[in-house]
């Protein structure tokens, strides 16, 4: 059986074989991971459609075309006999399965957090309960899930020459053994092409203002705990900050909008892009219909696409359609940036650290803890006054949070 490099999307032609998770020649079983591709937009990961000894054709760090190969199973290959190994944690296993007692009552669960459980393997009668009376949250599946990793992770592997090294550019007489040269992944070199083609071909400009974030604070802790115990997420910033901008992006619909040549595409439905940053890069996953999402809904969809960039489960589709993105600078320390613009979207919100800062309330100096808030948008679609306003209208729905709908 061959293994081949699967369609991607519409705009991938090609990848680079990331890491293989196999030997060449070692027996696979259906399902399990042979080795990780890496595209300009997404990782992935194939898997065996077979048992069957593998041989590996493309080596890591290789480009191949959609469509290319990247090996062979040998499905006529007769399995290996288990180890003594194997064989004892068979045993142990059928050893701790015992039966449950007829009036052992199944913990309470939030559905969010049976539905994680489902897509990852865990028995939710193995985790405990920090909600009321035992119930079972998301952040519960996700400390199991963590525990669970930490515990399978195999001991590092034994370095083996590698099969077929590439050939590098060799580094020059006099930095010899004082510079490191690697080749940028596809994925940065996509980000670099972006910026740059952000910066001549939009108008950009950023606007910026600040937000006094007393009232957010004091609503997220007293409802944290009951929000909870609730919906099984925490009550974060980003909810907040995502419905102030569906109130600005209604009210100013240009932000909304984009350019499509000569035309002005005004987008009637809000879904919104949220920057989170991975080991690879900057990767900006879309939640779509924030409009019509609760602060819940907005917490767990959020956390659901995190958890998936963590994973390499992204999808394409997950990535693309975007309407407006929000970038948090701030939890990395920033104190004041310039977002850069996502095209073909018009505008993106940047947040920053809070800091507590001396600031005048009715004639007097009070110290507030304030944040920073940077509009950069394209200024052929949207003039200066709009994007103005636009920001304003995210500061008045920040500090007064009490009008936003909560469902506790």
């Amino acid at each position: 059986m061959k293994i081949t490099v699967p369609e991607i999307g519409e705009s991938v032609f090609e990848a680079v074989v990331g890491k293989w998770h196999k030997k060449d020649g070692d027996f696979v079983r259906k399902d399990e991971v042979l080795l990780e591709l890496e595209t300009d937009k997404i990782n992935l990961e194939i898997q065996a459609e077979a048992d069957g000894s593998l041989a590996i054709g493309a080596q890591e760090g290789e480009t191949v075309k959609v469509g290319g190969a990247l090996g062979n199973i040998d499905e006529k290959a007769s399995s290996p006999p288990k180890t003594d190994q194997e064989t004892s944690a068979d045993d142990e296993e059928k050893k701790e399965e015992k039966p449950k007692a007829a009036e052992d009552k199944p913990p309470a669960v939030n559905p969010a957090a049976a539905k994680m459980a489902r897509e990852r393997g865990i028995d939710l009668d193995t985790v405990s309960g920090s909600g009321r009376n035992g119930r079972i949250t998301v952040d519960d599946v996700l400390q199991a899930s963590n525990e669970n990793k930490k515990e399978q992770a195999p001991s590092p592997p034994k370095k083996e020459p590698a099969a077929a090294p590439r050939k590098e550019p060799a580094a020059e007489p006099e930095e010899s053994g004082r510079t490191t040269r690697k080749r940028m992944s596809p994925l940065r070199k996509k980000i670099a092409e972006r910026l740059v083609a952000v910066r001549q071909q939009t108008a950009m400009l950023t606007t910026f203002n600040e937000a006094d974030m007393s009232r957010i604070d004091a609503l997220r802790q007293k409802h944290k705990e009951a929000f909870r115990e609730k919906h099984g997420v925490s009550l974060g910033l980003m909810s907040f900050f995502v419905k102030a901008c569906v109130e600005a992006l209604k009210a100013f619909p240009e932000v909304n909008a984009r350019i499509d040549g000569e035309d002005m595409v005004f987008q009637h439905f809000y879904d919104i892009g949220i920057a989170v940053g991975s080991e690879r890069g900057l990767i900006v996953p879309v939640l779509r219909h924030a409009d019509g999402l609760s602060f819940a809904g907005i917490e767990q969809g959020i956390q659901e696409l995190v958890d998936r960039i963590q994973n390499n489960r992204i999808t394409l589709d997950e990535l693309e359609g975007g309407t407006f993105t929000i970038s948090n600078g701030g939890i990395y320390g920033s104190m004041l940036s310039t977002p850069i613009l996502n095209p073909p979207q018009s505008g993106v919100l940047g947040m920053h650290a809070i800091e507590e800062r001396a600031v005048v309330c009715d004639g007097k100096v009070v110290i507030r803890p304030i944040m920073y808030l940077a509009l950069s948008y394209d200024h052929r679609i949207i003039d200066g006054k709009q994007a103005v306003q636009f920001l304003r209208k995210i500061k008045e729905v920040l500090e007064e949070p009490e009008e936003l709908l909560f469902e506790l």
